[in-house]
């Protein structure tokens, strides 16, 4: 790509913004926002990923680029002010980790590239036209979390038979997590199982949800896939324990902490892949021309140890099922 002029954003930021240049044209670093749902310090795994996919990319921090990180630490109001941010300064692409952050990047640039790590539904909230051509100047990893639930509640369902009700921890300031209740429900139904929701949108709600779930004594706790509360993995995977309610995910990362089981792709493998992107539209390519990918490994992941410690018995025929067993 060869252009070099300025292209003044409409109704945006008064500062011009330049459109990004293949690496061997830069003088300097480019700046590549990162805007994390959680806070730096949980999701630190997460973003030391991006880190590596750079790297695996042929980028060298310092040299070839320096990351600019902003925490929303689950307060999603924040988005809005470090998109605006990010393009005032100069960002040459732009990380999101979750709708909201994606909405509000998209609204604070249509120039600057936008990529998804992690992205629950893109097409269906609206941040790209369709997977294959994703349109404007938004790309990057979805996930198949809406497509692996009905799974997950079946591999449950093979631990605790007898379940009668389980308790969903969700996220409302994610749009994708109404559809994602909405289909847990759905999917529990012929399992004559009921579903009850409990709303965490911020680090310091999750203690307090765990409380009110005890009072409610459920079978298990299904945590619907949300950046900031995934981020939570590790006091997730402690209240468990402390409740006695065994907690299963879409996400590795919660049961390597911890949880009973998950089946669905891995959080930190998707953010690396993310690295490809950027890589991809700072040499020039347009995003609108990068279809957005999803996962190609789905698995099972099951904690041996956390069942024990539950009391629970996971059955032989899962067990062999699984792709992991943590012991």
């Amino acid at each position: 790509m060869k252009r070099r002029e300025f292209i003044m954003l409409v109704g945006g930021a008064a500062s011009p913004v330049l459109w990004p240049l293949p690496l061997s044209a830069q003088q300097k670093p480019s700046s590549i926002g990162f805007m994390g749902a959680g806070a730096a310090d949980t999701s630190l795994p997460l973003i030391e990923a991006v880190r590596q996919g750079l790297r695996e990319n042929g980028l060298v921090e310092g040299k070839d680029f320096v990351l600019e990180p902003r925490w929303a630490e689950g307060h999603y109001e924040r988005f809005a002010a470090y998109a605006r941010e990010l393009t005032e300064q100069g960002a040459r692409v732009i990380i999101v980790t979750t709708i909201a952050a994606g909405r509000a990047a998209q609204r604070a640039t249509s120039i600057i590239p936008i990529v998804l790590a992690n992205i629950n539904d893109p097409a269906g909230s609206g941040l790209v036209a369709s997977l294959a051509r994703p349109g404007a100047n938004t790309t990057g990893v979805a996930t198949l979390n809406q497509d692996v639930t009905p799974k997950l509640l079946e591999f449950l369902h093979t631990v605790l038979p007898n379940a009668t009700a389980i308790a969903v921890l969700f996220n409302p300031a994610n749009p994708s997590n109404a559809v994602f209740l909405d289909k847990v429900r759905v999917e529990a139904s012929p399992l004559a199982i009921k579903v009850q929701d409990f709303s965490v949108k911020t680090p310091g709600e999750l203690d307090t949800a765990f409380d009110a779930i005890a009072v409610q004594r459920p079978d298990a706790v299904l945590v619907i896939p949300d950046a900031a509360t995934l981020d939570l993995g590790v006091r997730i995977a402690a209240l468990q324990l402390q409740h006695r309610i065994p907690v299963v995910s879409t996400d590795s990362d919660l049961t390597s902490a911890g949880g009973l089981i998950s089946y669905g792709s891995s959080r930190r493998e998707n953010y690396r892949r993310s690295a490809y992107f950027v890589k991809k539209v700072l040499d020039g390519a347009k995003p609108a021309d990068l279809p957005v990918e999803q996962p190609t490994r789905i698995f099972l992941s099951v904690n041996l140890k956390t069942a024990k410690a539950l009391g629970l018995t996971v059955p032989p025929t899962l067990l062999a099922r699984a792709d992991e067993v943590i012991e």
